[in-house]
This record gives C-alpha cells, structure tokens and sequence, in this order.
C-alpha cells in the first residue's frame, strides 16, 4: 500500500497518476487518508499526555502515604483510574482509527510510474516492439484445442469428471511437454542468477495482504472453508511472503528468486473463443521470478526481467510482441508492467504469456520489508515479479505454429527435455 506520507507530501503527483487508471475521486480517497491520519495523530498525541500525566501522579502515592496523608493519596487514586480509563477509551479509538486508515489504503492502487498512458482497455496499450516471423500454416490448421484431441495429449472432458471445468487432464506426450517446460524454464532462471525456492501452494491471509492479492482479488482466489488459507494464484505470492518482515543487509541485494508451482484461479467460466482450450484455466503451471532491489536499482532490474523473459519466447522459436500497459489495464499493485504476447497462429491472434513488474515500495510497505544502509537507516525496497512462464497459452502457441501434416514439431530448445521431435 502506499505510504500516508508520500500521499501528503506529493498529493498532487499522487492524483495525477491514479487519474491515468480513471479514479476520478482520487483527491477525495488521498484527503480522506490525510485526514485520518491527522485524526490518528491527534489522539496520540492526547493519549501521550494522559498516560504521562498518569505515570506522574501514580508516583505520588507512595510518598503521600508515607506522609500520612492517607485522603490525598485517595483522591490520588482515584484520579489515577480516571486517567486509565481515558487512557483505555483513547486507545480503543486509537486502533479503530489505525484499522480505518489501512482499511482506506487498501482502497487506492500503486500510483502509475510517468512512462504510463493513461487509458480504459487493453485496447490502450502500448505496443512497444515485435519480433520474430508469423508462421503460414498449410491449408488444414486447426486450433489446439481440437490437435490435443487428434493427438491423444490433453482431455478436458477427463478434467470436467474428476474436478471440473478448467481443470484439464495432459496424458502422453502433453504430460511430457509440460515436465519438459517445467525444466527448461527452471534451468534457464537459475542461469540468470535466480535461486530456486519450492515453496507450499497455500498461504494465509496475512501473505494474500502482504503481496496485495487481498483484499483486492479475494474473489478470484480459492479460499479453503473454516480456515483463513487460499490456493495460490501465481508463486509471487509465497516466495515473496518469504521475505516478510525482514531487513535486508545493502551488501545483500538484489535477492533473486524463482519458483514452479501450480497456480489456482477462479476467474474463469465466460464463454467464447477468448478462453476457449488452454487460453484459460483454473488450475495451470507456472514458472515465476522474483526480485528484491534496491529503489535506485529496479527499473534496470525491470528491464533485464522483461530482456529475460522476451530471451525464453525467442528460444521457444515464438513470434512475440511486447506491450506497455496503460493506466486503465495496470495491476492494482503495479507501478509499471510489460505484458508479452506470443502469436496463435491458428487462431489468429495474439495471447499474452507474461506480465513483468515493478511494484515499488507497494507491497514492501505492506510486507515491513526493508533494507539497512551504510549508515544503518532503514528503508523500503522495490519488488518485481514476472512470469517466465506460463504454462498453457505457450503450449497452445507451440503446438498451433509448428503443427505440419506430419504433425506437430517440438521446438528443438526442448527436444532434450522432452526426448522425442514430433507430437505424432
């Protein structure tokens, strides 16, 4: 969330950007922040001087005992549990402010870094580049949804019997191109200097809030009844959560981190083209990375992810584009993202496959996750995450662009993962 102070110091900047994602009562929300904090302010700052007051004349007891003044200690007292019941009242007001004031925070996204548009839809993006060759199939292309059925190596209606919709079941060499993403993926970020964690796929509220998943997307993520734990909806959030709470060492940075799980979401179920197949799922895979930097540091560190990320696309022999999102598209806890897409050649169109972002200070202020410098002071880091990379749309891009009447050539850069060069 974002930081009471800098909404005070830098409100007009603040207003500015939350304009470029169309909340037009953004003034309203930072003044309402504002004034809540003064009001929390206030009270302390009342609070203070009671229990002050308090300490003191309960220092008094005793030596008007001993003076025999046995009344005046009385009054003494008794004006001493006067003073602790304000005290008591004070404070209860004191957490209900502070409980209203984060509660109001959790309101306002991430302000948009200054490269980003403002814009409504995705439609509003930049397009920043392009790259590689469209494939021209031959006269018989066919979607993947209906080559995964000709080739025995997915089945949606297994899914749909042991689970449900958007739960596919891979068998044959789909499980085996799956275990062979895993693996290239994996070994590919360990290159790059990313340690990898295994971490559990189910995290408390306290991790949900630390990353901003809650309260934001409390309905997109699975929550586990009588409980307050959820099914992760990507690895950021518990390889991130690792780092809660902590102060990190200036010497020690960046912190890298990479991660496979499976991820859940319950944002699936409308119908159409559009997420028709793999092009979206409940439960998919997932490589992520993650990365703690210095503030100074992260927009570099953004840059090289997104170069990364863009590095894997090519070696998957996948024509990408890369995209800047604008306002109206932003993540409520980014401060700038690169979306890749990759091209479906059989359906035309363009898939995105991963985003890559810069968070700031938003979730390390959530976090308490901070960084010593040379002269001990602490400060908030900046976070980054991206996906590299999802699993189904980039299997679905795969086996559309390279299926010939042969059937369906394995991209050589995995051909030692997965042992065999054709889906036949």
């Amino acid at each position: 969330m974002l930081q009471v102070a800098n909404l005070r110091e830098g409100k007009a900047q603040a207003v500015k950007g939350l304009l470029k994602r169309n909340i037009e009562n953004a003034e309203a929300l930072i003044d309402g922040v504002i004034a809540l904090d003064d009001k929390r302010k206030a009270l302390q700052t009342e609070l203070d001087a009671v229990l002050a007051e308090s300490n003191k004349i309960s220092k008094s007891i005793g030596v008007l005992m001993k003076e025999g003044k046995k009344d005046e200690a009385e009054e003494v007292k008794i004006k001493t549990a006067e003073l602790k019941q304000k005290s008591k009242i004070l404070q209860e007001e004191s957490q209900e402010i502070d409980k209203e004031l984060t509660e109001s925070l959790y309101q306002i996204p991430n302000i948009p870094h200054e490269d980003v548009k403002k814009g409504k839809v995705e439609d509003d993006n930049e397009i920043l580049s392009e790259h590689g060759k469209k494939p021209e199939l031959y006269a018989g292309k066919k979607a993947h949804w209906d080559l995964i059925k000709d080739y025995d190596i997915i089945d949606f209606d297994l899914g749909i019997k042991i689970t449900g919709a958007g739960f596919p079941v891979y068998k044959g060499k789909g499980a085996r191109m799956q275990r062979a993403l895993l693996n290239f993926f994996l070994d590919e970020a360990e290159k790059q200097g990313f340690k990898e964690i295994q971490p559990p796929i189910v995290v408390n509220e306290a991790s949900g809030i630390g990353t901003g998943q809650l309260p934001d997307k409390e309905g997109q993520m699975y929550h586990i009844e009588d409980t307050d734990l959820y099914l992760i909806p990507t690895a950021e959030v518990p390889i991130t959560n690792l780092l809660r709470d902590e102060i990190i060492n200036e010497e020690d940075l960046p912190i890298k981190l990479t991660a496979y799980t499976p991820c859940f979401r319950k944002e699936a179920g409308s119908w159409g083209a559009h997420v028709r197949g793999l092009n979206r799922l409940h439960q998919f895979d997932k490589v992520e990375i993650v990365q703690v930097q210095h503030p100074d540091k992260s927009y570099q560190a953004l840059e090289e992810m997104s170069n990364y990320i863009q590095s894997l696309l090519a070696k998957l022999e996948l024509p990408y584009r890369v995209l800047r999102l604008c306002g109206g598209d932003l993540g409520f806890t980014a401060a700038l993202t690169y979306d890749m897409e990759v091209w479906s050649a059989a359906q035309e169109k363009w898939l995105e496959v991963s985003s890559v972002s810069n968070f700031e200070t938003y979730q390390s202020n959530r976090l308490k996750l901070r960084y010593k410098d040379s002269d001990k002071k602490k400060h908030l880091l900046h976070t980054l995450n991206g996906s590299a990379l999802a699993f189904p749309r980039i299997l679905a891009a795969i086996l559309e662009n390279n299926q010939t009447e042969k059937g369906i050539r394995v991209p050589k850069v995995l051909q030692s993962y997965t042992g065999f060069e054709w889906i036949d």
